[in-house]
């Protein structure tokens, strides 16, 4: 499928991508701790992404066991970062994302080291399979911290119905 584009662009272009996803997604965070946070929203982004595992349909995109063991791994240890950085708060007797400082830092952080990551390991994986283990490693990071964030709104729900 990509035999005709040289790896180098490809990199480069998913790089570029991902800057653009890594901006939407910080103007969407510092959006959204505007508004009250409910179950729906915190679920949503993870339920979104899930789509993206179609590109395992493809040839050029699937991985071995082991790839697969070592791209969730990461994630996981890059999600416990993102859980112990999200907080939330009740205001105006609404439930709502607690602003964190570090969070801009941690994500931008996590992005250069997953850009740093991609170009180290384009050498020797091929992008297709690289593509592949980001995308895992990605949702890897996204579903427990979400899973995390929807355990503790859940219990300030309940502690702050109860109240």
């Amino acid at each position: 499928m990509f035999a005709y584009i040289p790896s180098h662009y490809l990199v480069i272009g998913s790089t570029l991508m991902a800057i653009f996803m890594g901006t939407f997604v910080m103007f969407a965070r510092m959006r959204s701790q505007k508004k009250p946070v409910n179950a729906k929203k915190i679920l949503i982004p993870p339920i979104a992404m899930s789509t993206g595992a179609l590109m395992f349909i493809f040839e050029e995109f699937r991985v071995t066991p082991i790839q697969i063991l070592e791209a969730v791994v990461v994630g996981v240890i890059f999600s416990t970062i993102l859980i112990a950085t999200s907080k939330f708060e009740i205001r105006e007797n609404e439930i709502y994302m607690k602003r964190s400082k570090a969070f801009f830092f941690i994500f931008i952080g996590l992005f250069v080291g997953r850009s740093i990551l991609k170009v180290i390991l384009s050498d020797a994986f091929d992008v297709g399979e690289l593509a592949g283990m980001f995308w895992i490693l990605a949702f890897s990071m996204l579903l427990p911290w979400r899973i995390a964030m929807l355990v503790k709104f859940k219990k300030i729900e309940k502690a702050h119905i109860v109240q």
